[in-house]
């Protein structure tokens, strides 16, 4: 899989060790921002990685901020992207499972790097159940799009 790795400073240590781990995994890791830890804006590394995946130039994209969440904010701005922010593996899976979130987004600050490896694990390696959650996914199309979600037909 083909992975776009995006962070600011404060994710700068975190992507450089996830960056060796994701290529020992096979995966082909595409980093869009400078890890030399200077002080970065997170929505221009958001930006520069979920635009990747949403022109099919990346599978998925992994960010990484202090918190996760302005990543994550940014991120979903973007036409096709369904971000998640996960500091679990549980919330990893389901995010996969039931949301086909194409964007992971992690916290610097408040995980370490062992957990950050094993919920980005557990992230790439789940499936998306597709199913009943496909509805789901069609609806979160139409919000894209300007439409109401409760008009769609299953």
């Amino acid at each position: 899989m083909k992975i776009a790795l995006g962070c600011d400073h404060r994710g700068a240590a975190a992507t450089q060790a996830l960056v060796s781990h994701l290529k020992a995994d096979g995966h082909e890791v595409e980093v869009v921002c400078d890890l030399n830890g200077g002080s970065s804006d997170y929505p221009d590394s958001a930006f520069a990685a979920c635009s990747k995946v949403a022109r099919g130039e990346a599978d998925r994209a992994i960010l990484i901020c202090g918190t996760g969440i302005g990543m994550c904010i940014a991120a979903n701005k973007i036409r096709g992207i369904r971000a998640a922010l996960a500091q679990d593996e549980l919330s990893a899976q389901l995010s996969r499972t039931h949301n086909d979130a194409n964007v992971l987004c992690l916290s610097a600050d408040l995980i370490g790097h062992t957990l950050v490896k094993r919920i980005v694990d557990t992230w790439t390696r789940t499936p998306f159940d597709g199913g009943r959650h496909l509805r789901r996914l069609h609806k979160i199309e139409a919000i894209e799009r300007g439409e109401d979600p409760s008009t769609l037909r299953a």
